[in-house]
């Protein structure tokens, strides 16, 4: 990995000028770190979310899903430099795909843009990745997480299949279905997404235990979404989320079962030649 721990602002030791940029009081990087921002209609919400990211980020990617209201506009007035991609498809998937191309860091961080997630919390993503971490998962339900936006089903609903993942995958999950999440770029290589809607939180949550990468899960704070409404549907997100952790499982007992027979394969050729 490029990233680099050091100390930010030591007047005996400080940064390479231009090299490492402060994150915390002990705490420079070199990496660069792009946040992606799915947005569609969310003009409202934007003030609240860029003003809780951190001036030191390399660049925010906005995937505008097609709003007619004033997104675009918004984002460009609160971050000049904002890169503006225009999603084709449809779905959180398709726009988080999206972004993750555009993208130019070697660290990536996932945003929602309905004001629910707080960008201050993007350090504590930075620092587990710059540490040692490949994926760092953010966690409403770890020790110092929490959520005011989760009725009684989704919580239980969001139990339930993150169980599931847990016993069938061998994770250690304590949240499933949150959007809140940062990784390095060569994670992407190795998670290969193809799911379009709220359902690519939880592919991307399955494929990185699969491909043995380390996640440290993150605590973090959900917060009500300021205005607007979500397009989620707990049944209808719900069950997409479960087709995917059977299709998961599915392949992966496929995998499975090409890897036990290889070897009987090999040994049937040897006899023939």
């Amino acid at each position: 990995m490029s990233s680099v721990l050091q100390p930010a602002a030591a007047e005996q030791h400080p940064p390479t000028a231009g090299k490492y940029r402060p994150v915390s009081s002990h705490l420079a990087i070199a990496p660069p770190v792009s946040v992606v921002i799915p947005a569609m209609n969310e003009a409202e919400n934007l003030p609240y979310v860029f003003k809780t990211l951190p001036d030191w980020i390399h660049e925010v990617v906005l995937v505008d899903g097609n709003s007619t209201d004033d997104t675009v506009q918004v984002a460009r007035e609160l971050w000049p430099d904002v890169k503006v991609v225009e999603q084709r498809g449809k779905g959180k998937g398709d726009a988080l795909i999206t972004g993750f191309q555009a993208c130019t860091g070697d660290i990536i961080v996932m945003v929602d843009a309905d004001g629910s997630a707080d960008g201050n919390e993007i350090v504590s993503y930075v620092s587990a990745l710059v540490s040692g971490a490949d994926f760092a998962k953010g966690s409403r339900f770890a020790n110092g997480g929490g959520t005011d936006d989760m009725t009684f089903i989704r919580k239980l609903g969001n139990w339930a299949l993150c169980t599931v993942v847990n016993r069938k995958f061998g994770a250690r999950y304590t949240d499933l279905c949150y959007g809140y999440n940062a990784f390095w770029r060569h994670c992407l290589d190795k998670i290969d997404l193809d799911c379009t809607g709220f359902e690519v939180e939880t592919l991307m949550n399955i494929r990185v235990v699969k491909a043995g990468l380390k996640v440290q899960e993150i605590p973090s704070h959900e917060y009500l979404r300021i205005h607007g409404t979500s397009n989620l549907r707990a049944v209808r997100d719900g069950l997409r989320v479960l087709r995917v952790i059977l299709q998961e499982r599915s392949n992966r007992r496929a995998l499975r079962r090409r890897s036990s027979q290889s070897p009987m394969l090999d040994s049937v050729r040897g006899e023939v030649s």
